[in-house]
């Protein structure tokens, strides 16, 4: 019997200081009609980002808040099960910000950023978010437009274990460099460094991991790929190298803090006398050269120079409770949950 009902997380109240899942309401409505122009997406993968903390909160984002009362915002890939588009046909896979819910509304305005996921692309719906989605795309841009890495040069990575870090790290080596990678655990450093490549890994929760990042980069640093903030960016900003760029991609140190009064990073007088290049980006900025850049990892995931991991939830129902793992640290790789079968009464 085909699904009647559509389960949907809606905010509630705005979370104070670290994500509490309570933030967030289950409802469960009929399944939505579409109108002229518009297409019906169930969604099958759901995934699970720092920003989905940002997009909770008030403050000022690339994107508005999410208004209180109204689903939660997040990227997902699905199947168009009806439609009256011709841009989204019955049957095409589609990735975009289609909600923490079973089913979606998108329409040709193109609101929801949904894009019809190409035919070319022979991989699993899963990779749609992970190494070919926004995150590798995230990985490759931030890397080689603003890192502009140099064979032979040290790049270093924090949240290195993440689905964006762990991306990084595969691609520096690509390009001929030495990537160092900061985890939260042995166990990632160990899966970063015998799986994947990095030269060397480094545990934050290690007593003298200051110690040991000086020792991992003798040479200094020529590249930081910025995941974390905080004390770990603090003390890459003290062993930068003349004309060093950092890549400042996320801060998930400080997402649930009040930026008003937070402190900033030490050292960061070394930015003008070394001459240090700092830029942040936006990956949507960047939507239009996905194609070329989805060929290129597509190429080096089936040749096996890129490896793609994902820890994942099943159920839509858990996934409240999954996204505090982004910031306990217990995942490995992209988060994201599996949507289970909508209810039918």
């Amino acid at each position: 019997m085909p699904a009647t009902l559509n389960r949907r997380f809606l905010l509630r109240e705005r979370p104070v200081g670290d994500f509490d899942p309570k933030v967030l309401q289950r409802v469960v409505e009929p399944v939505p009609t579409p109108g002229p122009g518009e297409a019906l997406v169930r969604n099958r993968y759901l995934s699970l980002d720092p920003t989905n903390r940002i997009w909770m909160g008030e403050g000022e984002s690339y994107l508005p808040p999410v208004p209180l009362g109204e689903v939660m915002r997040g990227a997902a890939v699905g199947e168009v099960v009806a439609s009256n588009s011709k841009k989204f046909p019955v049957g095409a896979k589609v990735a975009g910000l289609l909600g923490w819910q079973d089913y979606a509304v998108v329409s040709e305005a193109g609101d929801a950023m949904a894009q019809v996921i190409p035919g070319w692309l022979p991989v699993p719906l899963t990779a749609t978010l992970g190494v070919l989605g926004v995150t590798g795309m995230t990985a490759y841009f931030g890397l080689f437009d603003i890192g502009k890495p140099k064979r032979g040069e040290t790049v270093v990575v924090s949240a290195a274990a993440g689905a964006v870090g762990s991306i990084v790290g595969q691609l520096a080596k690509i390009h001929g460099c030495r990537v160092v990678g900061i985890a939260g655990s042995q166990d990632k450093c160990e899966w970063l460094t015998r799986e994947l490549g990095f030269d060397v890994a480094i545990n934050r929760r290690d007593a003298n991991w200051r110690e040991q990042l000086t020792a991992a980069c003798p040479r200094g640093i020529d590249i930081d790929f910025e995941n974390a903030g905080g004390e770990i960016l603090e003390a890459i900003l003290e062993r930068m190298n003349n004309h060093g760029r950092i890549v400042l991609c996320g801060m998930i140190s400080q997402y649930g803090k009040d930026q008003g009064n937070a402190p900033g990073p030490r050292h960061f007088v070394n930015l003008l006398t070394r001459r240090i290049t700092l830029q942040g980006f936006i990956i949507i900025d960047y939507i239009p050269r996905f194609p070329l850049a989805q060929l290129k990892m597509l190429w080096w995931l089936k040749r096996g120079r890129l490896k793609d991991r994902s820890t994942i939830v099943k159920g839509l129902d858990n996934a409240p409770q999954a996204l505090t793992q982004l910031f306990s640290g217990e995942n490995v790789g992209k988060l994201m949950v599996e949507i289970d079968e909508a209810p039918t009464a």
